[in-house]
């Protein structure tokens, strides 16, 4: 046979070989292929090597302001959480403002393109030397973001610090600048370039060349701005971003910075929109899924033509990778895009057993991605990925929440976004590490209170199996804080609503979107209602497979709001709110127990519990007396001491609206169509000190801020892990100044009935009681030894327990939770250190001050103890334990492999030494 070798002939083949390997080839961030008519698409991190500069306390900040905003006079940020939302106060200005020029960067999630905002002649900023080419900025500090500009402090201190106890004491507030050089080669000319922000605290406003190219106000919404307009190819591109982040804005910690990934998106004109797909999974079953399949293409060239769509669908595996062949294809779809338009298309497809998504213990995450792809006048011009679960969800007013057919009680807690001694700044390992614990005790939901997520904790939701409440707003047009939402509000509700949901909405894990947490507009009646059927119909048209709600601490059955949304979510409502026992008579609302109304009132509506207890507690803080009964608010009389800022660890203790987990347990009991619920919350985090406002952090977590678990997850465990032989007893045993006195002991168990022993002796067998959940010996007189609990669950043996009295604090002992790390600049290892006995028991309630250092290729990114009082930076590498415990966060250098040896000293103690390894990632 003879070859016909030309070039023509040569140049198809290769087309087709090409061909084939993109069609075979996974895209990661730096995918390039070098035929333009063959572009995949890039998705490029950018994180590393920018310059921060943010004006100091002396000096004044530039001009370039996106609006004015009130003043603010000898405003406290120490109210009560449940405090009425205000009206905001207007301002009128004759400054020049930026937000004309930002506004129109939302327009694509306005839904009446009539609405949408015109760009004004006139480039503001252009003349300032930050955002030019040729400013030096080598003075300025390197950065890599993920970066939060507060974190490492100093903490303010007092009542009447710069940002108080509600901001976390840190210093969020300011005017900053990052800058960095983009290299763009003369190759992408011709291509749509973007730039993708997942999360930036706040009034986000963007200069390219010396150009304002836009921005975005909410600094929790991810947003993408088209760079293409003003880049220079084949020529290094000067990025400027501008952060505002006014004090008296949050009730919370926000942090400072762009505190989340961000990205450089290369397309081809032609190509996937941003977040332009949708995937809706219906009839499922375990015999087949009918899969809906939504695209949106946009044509950002200045021609029209003809476009094809096809799509593949693979399972993945547990690690995220694909498996196999293809286990499904949809039928490509042809259509015309006329030029500087979208266009929307659809199809189906049926796959047989599919393997379905669902929250452990009983089902698992699985998960498949949909590999799209878009042809352009006959070329390959876009590849899409889109990771999805294939569930059914179905909400039963009297029994709750069904996912694939089983019943799945809610067992979930509310989480801020910061991370502890991290910050706001994102960091996939740190949420795992939550996740992982929160799993633990028996969580398996989260609420996202009460604002988007790093899209990689989504991520981990769905790998992980938990489900999701997504959340967006904590306030609409009335205020909470003066600089909070509501002054943005007005301009930007449907564009953040959209653009969060478009991005969210693929991820299995995600249950229910909420739209609102305890906003002032519960309060105005037909107004407020009118507000609440604006943004449910805004979600709608986004989403109809999912319920949409907002939870609600004030509004009653017979008010308009409730009305509104699928899903009655209720904040202490259902225990009741300052109703009963010493409770009674507090200022500030007062409600009765309402589950029983709602369920009256709306028969057809699921009643979850959205937010529940808001428990206060230290770790390993025991006061005494101890109450009585069952549930108390925090007082100096009563299980707090505002001199040394701690709460009791009997856990017996709550906020005035709230209420002890035990109190809880019993009032979701008594009404079992309620779905279940959310405690207020999961981990302790920064802000928020309630009751304690000179303190820096919540106390409120099962979890501390270190990590460490309070004995309230012991307590939680019990209930929400029934089939666990556990048993865990309160308080510790050294007590050398109350011997002979009266020193309660309490059991967290799963049994139903214990024993209790000290030095040997029986103290009594008891068994719990119709709605208690703990084993209490209130009677007991403390002497030193050994308390022994043995438990039985249905009169066999099921668990035990022992607290020994320790000797003195003698060694330090050291624990990674991974030994091996990634040497990704991002990659941690969470190092517990135990202040011990010589006998290895920790001593309960040493303090002594440690001392870090590491050798090798690693550094210490921080350090924590837990304790919310505490005001030492977290970035020292000298801490006090707190109560016999600290924590080390330890990563390794970029790029460096080897071994490190962190070493901890005392001193009067033996110092210790922990190995730990640094891998190349890939090698």
């Amino acid at each position: 046979m003879k070859l016909d070798i030309t070039v023509k002939n040569i140049r198809t083949l290769c087309f087709f070989v090409a061909l084939i390997l993109f069609a075979h080839t996974p895209v990661t961030a730096q995918t390039k292929v070098a035929n333009p008519n063959m572009l995949t698409r890039e998705r490029i991190s950018i994180g590393l090597g920018w310059k921060f500069y943010r004006y100091d306390s002396s000096e004044k900040a530039d001009s370039l302001i996106y609006d004015v905003r009130p003043e603010v006079i000898n405003e406290r940020d120490d109210k009560p959480a449940d405090t009425r939302p205000t009206e905001g106060v207007k301002v009128a200005t004759t400054k020049t403002v930026l937000k004309p020029w930002i506004l129109p960067s939302g327009n694509k999630f306005i839904k009446d393109s009539l609405k949408w905002f015109k760009r004004p002649e006139g480039n503001p900023g252009s003349d300032f030397p930050f955002t030019q080419n040729n400013f030096n900025d080598n003075s300025w500090e390197s950065i890599n973001i993920p970066h939060d500009w507060a974190i490492k402090g100093p903490f303010y201190k007092g009542q009447d610090a710069i940002v108080g106890g509600g901001m976390g004491r840190l210093p969020v507030h300011g005017v900053a600048w990052y800058r960095k050089k983009i290299n763009i080669p003369v190759a992408d000319k011709g291509k749509s370039i973007f730039l993708e922000v997942e999360g930036a605290m706040s009034y986000a406003m963007v200069w390219l060349n010396g150009k304002l190219v836009g921005g975005w106000p909410y600094g929790y919404n991810s947003w993408q701005l088209d760079l293409t307009p003003y880049i220079i190819p084949g020529a290094a591109n000067q990025l400027a971003i501008r952060l505002d982040n006014p004090n008296n804005s949050s009730r919370w910690y926000p942090g400072g910075g762009i505190y989340r990934n961000i990205w450089l998106i290369k397309t081809n004109p032609v190509h996937v929109a941003q977040w332009g797909t949708f995937v809706i999974t219906r009839k499922v079953s375990k015999a087949s899924a009918t899969i809906d399949f939504k695209v949106t293409v946009d044509n950002n060239a200045n021609t029209a033509g003809n476009f094809d769509v096809s799509t593949e669908i693979y399972l993945l595996d547990a690690n995220g990778q694909k498996v196999g062949k293809p286990v499904g294809k949809l039928t490509p779809i042809k259509g015309r895009i006329m030029a500087q338009s979208s266009k929307v298309v659809s199809g189906s497809i049926t796959i047989s057993k599919p393997k379905l998504w669902g929250p452990p213990p009983t089902q698992k995450p699985n998960r498949y991605v949909a590999i799209t792809q878009v042809s352009f006048q006959g070329n390959p011009v876009d590849r899409y990925e889109t990771r999805f679960g294939i569930r059914d969800l179905r909400f039963d007013p009297n029994k709750g929440i069904f996912v694939n057919g089983e019943h799945i009680y809610i067992k979930g807690v509310n989480q801020h976004h910061d991370l502890g001694a991290l910050g706001a700044a994102f960091n996939v390992r740190a949420a795992e590490r939550q996740l992982e614990i929160l799993r633990e005790m028996g969580c398996n939901a989260i609420r996202l209170s009460h604002n988007p997520p790093a899209p990689e904790l989504l991520e981990l939701s769905d790998r992980m199996g938990f489900l999701v409440i997504d959340e967006i707003f904590d306030m609409w047009e009335l205020k909470k804080t003066p600089i909070d939402f509501h002054l943005i509000f007005p301009d930007w509700h449907e564009q953040d609503l959209r653009a969060f949901i478009r991005r969210d909405r693929n991820h299995p894990s995600i249950m229910i979107w909420s739209f609102g947490n305890e906003v002032g507009e519960q309060y105005t009646a037909e107004k407020g209602g009118a507000v609440a059927t604006h943004l449910y119909m805004i979600v709608k048209e986004e989403d109809t497979t999912r319920p949409a709600t907002v939870a609600m601490n004030y509004a009653k059955p017979e008010m308009p709001l409730p009305g509104v949304v699928d899903v009655v979510s209720l904040n202490y409502q259902g225990e009741g709110i300052r109703y009963d026992g010493p409770y009674k008579g507090l200022k500030g609302i007062t409600t009765p127990p309402l589950f029983p109304a709602f369920h009256e009132k709306f028969p057809t509506k699921v009643i979850q519990s959205s937010e529940n207890a808001s428990a206060l507690s230290s770790r390993g803080e025991f006061l005494f007396p101890v109450f009585e009964g069952n549930s108390a608010p925090v007082s100096d009389s009563m299980g707090g001491n505002s001199k040394t800022q701690q709460v009791s660890a009997y856990e017996l203790y709550s906020v005035p609206f709230g209420s002890s987990a035990d109190k809880v347990f019993a009032t979701m009991e008594k009404h079992p169509y309620v779905a279940g619920g959310f405690v207020w919350t999961g981990w302790d985090y920064l802000g928020e000190p309630t009751p304690y406002y000179t303190a820096r952090s919540s106390y409120s977590g099962i979890i501390d801020l270190a990590g460490f678990r309070k004995e309230r997850f012991y307590l939680y465990q019990s209930h929400w892990r029934p089939d666990l032989p556990m048993a865990h007893i309160l308080p510790h045993w050294n007590w050398p100044g109350r011997v002979g006195l009266v020193t309660p002991v309490h059991l967290f168990t799963s049994g139903d009935e214990a024993e209790l022993f000290l030095n040997g002796k029986s103290l009594g067998r008891k068994k719990k009681g119709q709605y208690e959940y703990r084993i209490r010996w209130d009677d007991v007189k403390y002497k030193p030894g050994e308390l022994k609990a043995i438990v039985y669950k249905n009169g066999k043996k099921w668990a035990e327990d022992v607290v020994k009295t320790t000797g003195d604090a003698s060694k330090l002992i050291l624990s990674a939770d991974r030994p091996v790390i990634k040497s990704d600049g991002k990659d941690l290892s969470f190092i517990t250190v135990r202040v011990t006995d010589k006998n290895g028991l920790i001593v309960p309630q040493a303090k002594n001050t440690i001392q870090f250092s590491i050798e090798g290729p690693g550094e210490i990114v921080a350090t924590d103890n837990g304790d919310a009082a505490n005001m030492v930076s977290f970035a020292s590498t000298q801490r006090d334990a707190f109560n016999g415990l600290c924590l080390v966060i330890v990563r390794a250098k970029p790029g460096q492999q080897g071994t490190m040896k962190l070493k901890a000293e005392s001193e009067a103690l033996q110092g210790a030494t922990l190995t730990l390894k640094s891998i190349v990632p890939g090698k």
